[in-house]
């Protein structure tokens, strides 16, 4: 048995399914989060159901959250932050912060799962409107409305008669710095689009987008069902700006598959936005010492064989403080962080 827990830093679906792992194992975990409770980004945001099963994500959360809070091999460490940190491997010297206290511990190996934050549309793609009209709102407000079967036009609390999503929000932008797809967004937008047709029958949903990016069982689990059965418009094109007309919004493009330009009155416009890395990731990437990319998520060094060792040996991240990432790679990355963080502890755990 290793004298040095390991420490994780971040109490979303990575951090707590690290921990889980850990403790499921025998070892003892010292886990960091900075919120007074565990959930992470779909907690914290309010998401209404997961993608792509529909599962209600306050539900799916506090389940994980069970398995971790009472166990006896799993510290947690509330309303806390990770400030400093000193040593290497095998005996790492941590100070963390809680209100006007702080403490010192040790640990043997550390993960970093403290994920991403959602690009502010109105940062850089102010021809969107988001920060001017009240009904051009995210895929984020749109989950809370959907969570409380509330989907209604924030200018004056009607039901939408005509709804869409724009793809690409922040993400596979050059222009902006943000070349990378996003991976979730498509699978997303299709999933809530399904949602606002449940919720609102009579609401007609569309979705314009440069090309759809459903991966692995996403095709048949919500696009195909989105237009089948739900009759969601998808429109190839390419949207210019976002007006005001009267009471409503006018989409203005492109149809790229019929070549020709479009002008499209809507209630509520929805921007899908991407990921970017958490302040919490820039911030402990520098503590650590570990490098970043040119994105400044935290860079792993393996490539497609190891997705979770950093720079740093005996430093480990996971989820979507790597990159852009859906639930399940979350998931599977941090069980990886865990049996690696394991492996460094008994390599270098103290001669007995």
């Amino acid at each position: 048995m290793p004298e040095q827990p390991i420490l994780i830093i971040g109490g979303g679906p990575a951090g707590m399914e690290a921990a889980r792992a850990i403790a499921d194992l025998g070892y003892h975990a010292i886990l960091v989060e900075k919120r007074n409770r565990l959930g992470g980004t779909p907690d914290e945001a309010g998401y209404a159901a997961l993608t792509p099963d529909f599962r209600n994500a306050g539900e799916a959360m506090a389940e994980m959250a069970a398995r971790i809070e009472n166990n006896p091999f799993v510290n947690l460490k509330l309303n806390s932050t990770v400030t400093a940190a000193s040593g290497s491997v095998g005996n790492f010297e941590v100070t963390i912060q809680n209100g006007q206290a702080s403490e010192k511990i040790n640990a043997g190996a550390v993960i970093i799962a403290t994920g991403f934050q959602h690009f502010d549309p109105g940062r850089e793609t102010q021809q969107y409107g988001y920060y001017e009209f009240d009904d051009v709102i995210t895929l984020v407000d749109l989950e809370k409305m959907l969570r409380a079967h509330n989907v209604v036009r924030p200018s004056n609390g009607k039901p939408p008669e005509r709804l869409c999503f724009i793809q690409c929000v922040g993400s596979r932008d050059r222009q902006i710095g943000n070349e990378y797809c996003s991976k979730v967004c498509c699978g997303i937008a299709s999933k809530e689009a399904i949602e606002v047709r449940q919720q609102l029958p009579n609401c007609k949903v569309f979705i314009f987008y440069i090309d759809m990016r459903m991966y692995g069982y996403w095709e048949n689990q919500i696009y195909w069902p989105a237009q089948e059965k739900y009759k969601v418009n998808y429109v190839k094109g390419i949207v210019t700006e976002v007006l005001k007309k009267g009471d409503r919004l006018l989409i203005r493009g492109e149809d790229t598959t019929m070549g020709r330009p479009m002008e499209i009155p809507m209630d509520i416009v929805v921007l899908s936005v991407g990921m970017e890395p958490s302040a919490g990731t820039c911030e402990l990437a520098k503590i650590f010492g570990v490098q970043q990319n040119k994105y400044k998520f935290i860079e792993t060094l393996g490539g497609a064989l190891d997705t979770v060792t950093t720079s740093v040996e005996g430093v480990f991240a996971c989820g979507a403080a790597t990159g852009p990432a859906d639930l399940e790679d979350s998931v599977s990355s941090a069980a990886a962080a865990a049996m690696k963080a394991i492996a460094a502890v008994r390599k270098h755990r103290p001669l007995e």
